[in-house]
């Protein structure tokens, strides 16, 4: 696969048994490309391959985590997925030992879905969530919608979604979501260090448990998937009307014009 700087990449470093993998494209603030899926999912095969590792770091360059897909693919039909872990290489195939993801900045659209399929979420008290995919015309496709309501009360997840707002970590800290709210500039420095008192333990009884966590709550979102999977991939990929003009008017940076669908003489 052909690259060029603009295309970002992903960093990995060993640190003890933890593999912190880091997205590396803050000129763009760690969106995500096709080749940067491709760079994460082969992190995340040396991850669940290497026996000398134990878990996983997954962090972003420049002050932001990932503000998800990079529309300038996305509006050529390009997107940051890989055929053995699904969107951004890691949301339909996470590793099999635990991630943690720490978050400075945001973690937005396709970022947050990123950070839902890790196992841990450390953020900034300065960080901000959301999935603002409806204010470009756009749905919510790597399984955001499906996890969302299972990680957040209902009518806190819905808010999100329908008004596509951002909404900051400390509410996102009330409600359960992060495992750990600390100061801007040490959500990496302690994410580490959980990932470090995890790998103490032995490896065997580690992937059980993690596991068993993980079925827990699979047979709810895999049956909320199942259902979601084809009509948000239809909308997300086929050029619909709304897709092709949210996605416009935002790299032109300009109010989108949205049609009304109701046809004439309609209620």
């Amino acid at each position: 696969m052909s690259r060029s700087d603009a295309d970002g990449r992903v960093l990995t470093e060993q640190v003890d048994r933890v593999l912190v993998i880091t997205l590396d494209r803050p000129a763009r603030r760690n969106s995500m490309t096709t080749v940067m899926a491709a760079d994460l999912n082969a992190a995340l095969d040396r991850l669940d391959t290497d026996p000398d590792l134990r878990a996983g770091v997954l962090t972003g360059s420049g002050g932001y985590f990932c503000a998800g897909q990079d529309l300038g693919e996305a509006l050529r039909g390009e997107f940051a997925r890989t055929v053995d872990r699904g969107w951004f290489g890691l949301v339909d195939r996470p590793p099999n030992k635990p991630l943690i993801a720490a978050i400075e900045g945001f973690a937005l659209a396709g970022g947050l879905e990123i950070a839902l399929s890790c196992d841990l979420i450390v953020a900034a008290s300065d960080a901000s969530f959301g999935i603002p995919e409806v204010r470009n015309g756009q749905v919510a496709a790597a399984r955001g919608l499906t996890r969302l309501p299972l990680r957040l009360p209902y009518h806190v997840a819905a808010e999100m979604a329908l008004t596509g707002d951002p909404v900051p970590a400390d509410l996102m800290h009330r409600h359960g979501l992060l495992t750990r709210l600390v100061a801007p500039g040490e959500a990496l420095e302690t994410a580490l260090k959980l990932a470090r008192r995890i790998a103490q333990n032995p490896p065997v009884a580690m992937r059980v448990t993690l596991d068993s966590i993980r079925d827990a709550v699979a047979s709810v979102e895999s049956i909320a998937w199942a259902r979601q999977s084809s009509a948000l991939s239809v909308y997300a990929m086929a050029g619909a009307p709304e897709y092709q003009e949210g996605v416009s008017a935002f790299l032109e940076k300009r109010l989108p014009n949205w049609a009304d669908p109701t046809p004439s003489g309609g209620v």
